[in-house]
């Protein structure tokens, strides 16, 4: 009897997977026992053909090869990782495998891995799925007792073939277009080019905005103050001209004014929801200035490394019944710090588990992101996978707590004929705000605000009167809308675009936003890499050839709520609710269109001129601004220099691919690259500094932090699609 191969989507969750179901001998490239064989991708190891590998006639840029459209794109191996890929091939096909298990990442992208292999592999033979939303070993061996047929994943298959192919015919066809019509580099994409334009508006709408002076003014009644409104400014209480506050002021200075309104209502404020990917991101931006790709990648490693959290990139804020048991033992293994809020989740000696939190019909494809049930120690964590841990457990703790109730207050005091506001907030039941957001909560302007609102006024009735003691005018402008952040930018890609507060509204936006909660990191970053974008601080801008970008583009390429709606309609090939076929013709529909519009429209904009096309590499930067570096030698070629460009240092051999972008260590908080450290690096192939080890080897560059066995950073350095 032959053995089953389970395949991983990387080696580090093979080993984990292996261990478990108990193979221990070592094989090339696997792991095995009598029963299973357990091997690995590294990531994509298969992708779809460049156009040129298809026909060697669209390796030149022309009009007169667009738009490609072909019935059929051709799988082909990735270079750098052929080697894993000829393992997998081989164990597939052996006679003495009888069956396999997809074991990569339980979503979208993963699935596509195995699927590409599989085909690529020409194996038919039967598999099954495994499907975990934890990497602790009670969950992979649940895992296996609970394994499903592949078929079922068919669709989840349909919608990922669908999502690859799209991106490479828009991206392929636009860019192309667009790059021969301005004689510029230019990179188009089917996600990442409405992203862009959300940006462009909002730049726009800063530079746009003119400020218009305004003043307040507060009226001092002894023991509490109110501030002049009217209905007829916008908003209520901005008084358009000085002149007038000062009049009103004149009025009432002096003057006793008289209680006309007074209320006092019994709010509630309801606990915040777990996590999904795009939330906890968003609050790791607001809260620890992370990045999106840095929360990602910390998620990432408290999930595979250290089995602290649940499947990160999920994009439901809602866990299933059966899951209650296991999120109280959690609590109950929860570190030291966190035991003193855990009582408050209990009522009656039972988790206060609503419909908030618990909701099967609102579980996707994994549920909410929350601590696993294994007993960990953060102090063995990075300061980095302390902090979102730190989120994540108070997150999942304060889900289950009752609500904030508190009195909200409303005095309106008329003195002269003008009416004064006074608001106040009373908390009666703290309930969730028990517990801190974080540790260490900063002091912050929005903090210091919420304080002087919670502050208990005088007993008023209606009729009561006090004189007015004092009066104050502070003069303001107003303010243009905010830059955006990534956490800002997020929230406008998960509502497509659309300005939504309403927690509902955002809800149903659900699968109609731009990209997915696993790819929104990468599109931002991606922006940044191509020059469109640019990261200040904390906060995202359109750059000059972004906004360019944008005014040359048909308002169908750049509309948010365009892309939301395939982004819709991939969620329901998923679900078998659309036809794979029809969602592909309007792929190609809207190829045909682009390209016809880029020939026939010319916009008054220029860009720098850019090399592109046959002989040339994308993304070398303008013309003019390469610069050799002398005494260097490609270390995957052998025969030629390395030259810098504005954002990588690359080969001068024609035909070599060799590509050292600056930027491909720091996504894993490593260093960014320079002349003197990629000489030392070409040089010694092994460099340590204060943050880590870099490693040149066979093709691939890796940054080890301190303390870490596990890069942070694998890149190829023959540049393809799968390393940016």
């Amino acid at each position: 009897m032959g053995r089953i191969l389970v395949i991983a989507e990387k080696p580090s969750v093979g080993r984990d997977i292996a261990r478990v179901i108990g193979c221990r001998e070592r094989g090339d490239g696997c792991l095995m026992s009598d029963k299973y064989i357990v091997s690995w991708a590294v990531g994509h190891l298969v992708t779809l053909a460049e156009p040129d590998e298809m026909d060697e006639k669209l390796k030149k840029w022309s009009f007169d090869t667009l738009p490609i459209l072909p019935a059929e794109i051709p799988l082909k191996v990735i270079r750098q990782t052929s080697k894993q890929y000829q393992i997998l091939k081989k164990l597939m096909n052996d006679p003495e495998t009888d069956s396999l298990i997809c074991a990569t990442d339980a979503g979208r992208e993963g699935e596509l891995i195995f699927r590409y292999i599989y085909e690529k592999a020409g194996c038919r033979k039967s598999f099954e799925r495994l499907w975990i939303s934890s990497m602790t070993d009670e969950a992979i061996s649940e895992g296996f007792r609970n394994i499903r047929p592949g078929s079922d994943y068919d669709g989840l298959y349909a919608s990922a073939r669908c999502r690859s192919k799209a991106d490479w015919l828009v991206g392929m066809n636009a860019s192309r277009a667009f790059t021969l019509k301005y004689n510029a580099l230019l990179s188009i994409g089917r996600v990442q080019t409405p992203t862009l334009a959300i940006l462009v508006r909002r730049r726009k709408e800063i530079e746009n905005f003119v400020p218009e002076d305004y003043c307040t003014l507060q009226a001092d009644f002894g023991d509490y103050t109110g501030t002049c409104f009217q209905e007829k400014w916008e908003p209520d209480t901005h008084i358009p001209k000085k002149s007038e506050a000062e009049k009103i002021a004149a009025a009432v200075k002096g003057k006793t004014g008289e209680v006309i309104q007074a209320e006092t209502s019994r709010k509630t404020e309801l606990p915040p929801q777990l996590y999904d990917l795009t939330s906890l991101q968003r609050d790791a931006n607001r809260m620890l200035g992370f990045t999106a790709e840095r929360t990602l990648k910390t998620a990432q490693s408290l999930y595979e490394t250290h089995k602290a959290l649940t499947y990160p990139r999920t994009d439901s804020r809602y866990l299933p019944p059966d899951m209650i048991p296991r999120v109280v033992q959690t609590m109950k293994i929860l570190p030291q710090s966190y035991q003193q809020y855990v009582p408050g989740a209990f009522r009656d000696g039972k988790l206060r588990a609503g419909k908030r939190t618990v909701d099967a019909s609102r579980v996707t494809d994994h549920h909410a992101i929350i601590p696993t049930n294994k007993r960990v120690d953060p102090s063995g964590f990075s300061a980095d996978e302390q902090k979102l841990y730190d989120l994540v457990a108070r997150r999942m703790l304060t889900a289950f707590y009752p609500a904030c109730e508190y009195d909200a207050t409303r005095v309106i005091t008329r003195a002269e004929g003008y009416d004064f506001r006074t608001t106040g907030k009373v908390i009666v039941q703290p309930g969730w705000h028990e517990v801190p957001a974080m540790a260490d909560p900063p002091r912050t302007r929005k903090k210091k605000e919420e304080d002087e609102e919670n502050v208990q006024l005088p007993s008023l009735s209606i009729g009561d009167r006090r004189e007015v003691r004092n009066t104050k005018i502070r003069e303001d402008k107003t303010k243009p809308p905010s830059p955006h952040t990534d956490a800002s930018l997020l929230f406008a890609m998960e509502t497509a675009g659309k300005e939504l507060e309403d927690e509902e509204l955002v809800r149903q936006m659900k699968g109609s936003g731009i990209g997915t909660p696993a790819t929104r990191a990468a599109i931002i970053e991606r922006l940044i890499h191509v020059g469109y974008v640019q990261r200040k601080g904390k906060t995202l801008a359109a750059t000059d050839k972004g906004v360019r970008l944008i005014e040359i583009l048909p308002g169908e390429m750049t509309s948010p709520e365009m892309t939301g709606k395939w982004e819709l309609a991939l969620h329901e090939i998923t679900d078998g609710k659309q036809d794979p076929v029809r969602f592909m013709d309007g792929i190609q529909r809207m190829c045909t269109f682009l390209v016809s519009y880029a020939r026939e429209h010319t916009a008054q904009v220029t860009f720098p001129r850019e090399e592109y096309g046959k002989g040339k590499r994308k993304g070398h930067g303008p013309s003019g601004q390469d610069r050799i570096l002398e005494g260097t030698v490609c270390p995957l070629c052998g025969k030629g220099n390395l030259r810098e460009s504005p954002r990588a240092f690359s080969c001068t051999e024609s035909g070599c691919k060799c590509t050292f972008w600056k930027d491909m260590l720091t996504r894993g908080q490593g260093p960014e690259l320079n002349e003197k450290l990629l000489r030392l690096i070409l040089e010694k192939k092994e460099v340590r500094g204060s943050t880590g080890t870099i490693q040149l080897r066979e093709g691939w560059l890796r940054f080890f932090p301190n303390g870490s066995e596990t890069p942070s950073v694998s890149r190829g350095i023959s540049y393809e699609k799968k390393d940016r």
